[in-house]
């Protein structure tokens, strides 16, 4: 299942990584043992060039670099920084004995968050730094509630599955996906049977209890890591099955069938039995053609899920589309 973004970062008590980036060796020393000792963890390299492809690979909160060194410069660096696509914010300190206006506006324009004019006294340096976690951590709460909201905009309140929206977004983004691949993609419809009679004879509170552990009880029974379950509307929810071929999506859908059927819900209005009906549809085995749409792929799960309707419920009903080029292939 395509899991919502993790939100990288720090938070304001954190073990915090520095990179200093300094040309000279007996500076670098000291500064890298001051700053352990302040409880910072730091990593120490002699140039902007090493500090930028140590950035590359590694995310660190702050960086501290000075202004005058070989090869890339400590503005150079900032500005190169900023245009790495990284895991968080970063706090750049730049050490500079330029304490000219313009040589100062010039380094706050490449990236540099704040500046110290050297030799650098190191209560400045460790207020410079606390004033960087406040604002780290201040740019962490930020993004986490971003990634809140954003989670909250895909996610069906109710049940914890994905929502309606989500699914038109992300299904054509799979079914893309397999057909340049040439993998095959499964759907499948479920429709709780008889969901009406649910909510009248036993409640709202109890109906709303079943949806829920309904979908608990799919999600525990597909891959967590590729398939994915979003409500479709109502009590009908439409499982996602990337590179499932027809036949696994038969015994995916007869697998979460039986565990539906099989033991009892418990609900605020008590214990109770619960089937669901089932309809799949999938792509042939070298994915989808050209031409098939997710509406398509839909109406067909759609159509199969009435058949098993029709047939008596609490069964499975399946099409496979067949994919044009695989049938001109075997003649």
């Amino acid at each position: 299942m395509p899991e919502p973004e993790n939100v990288t970062g720090i938070t304001a008590d954190a073990s915090i990584a520095i990179l200093l980036a300094e040309d000279d060796p007996v500076t670098r020393m000291l500064m890298t043992r001051f700053l352990k000792k302040a409880g910072y963890e730091v990593d120490a390299v002699g140039d902007g060039t090493e500090a930028l492809e140590r950035m590359s690979r590694r995310y660190y909160p702050i960086l501290v670099t000075d202004w005058e060194m070989p090869e890339m410069d400590g503005v150079a660096l900032c500005k190169a920084m900023r245009n790495l696509s990284l895991d968080g914010y970063v706090y750049a300190l730049l050490l500079t004995a330029r304490n000219a206006k313009e040589h100062i506006i010039a380094g706050l324009e490449a990236g540099a968050d704040d500046y110290l004019i050297k030799p650098v006294h190191e209560p400045e340096l460790i207020a410079r730094l606390n004033t960087g976690r406040r604002i780290l951590a201040l740019e962490h709460s930020l993004r986490a509630a971003n990634e809140q909201n954003r989670i909250l905009s895909i996610t069906d309140a109710l049940t914890g599955a994905f929502n309606r929206r989500y699914l038109m977004e992300q299904l054509p983004r799979e079914l893309e996906r397999c057909r340049r691949y040439a993998y095959p993609l499964s759907v499948i419809m479920c429709d709780i049977d008889h969901f009406k009679r649910i909510n009248d004879e036993q409640g709202h509170a109890a109906g709303d209890d079943v949806l829920q552990q309904f979908v608990l009880r799919i999600q525990r029974s597909i891959r967590s890591h590729s398939d994915w379950i979003a409500r479709y509307g109502g009590e009908e929810f439409l499982l996602v099955l990337p590179e499932t071929e027809f036949t696994h999506g038969l015994q995916v859908a007869e697998k979460v069938r039986n565990l539906i059927r099989e033991t009892p819900f418990t609900t605020r209005a008590g214990e109770f039995h619960v089937t669901a009906s089932f309809g799949v549809s999938a792509t042939g085995s070298v994915g989808p053609d050209l031409d098939l749409k997710v509406e398509g792929l839909i109406k067909v799960a759609d159509q199969c899920l009435y058949t098993s309707k029709q047939g008596g419920r609490d069964r499975t009903t399946g099409i496979e589309i067949p994919n044009s080029r695989a049938l001109a292939a075997n003649g």
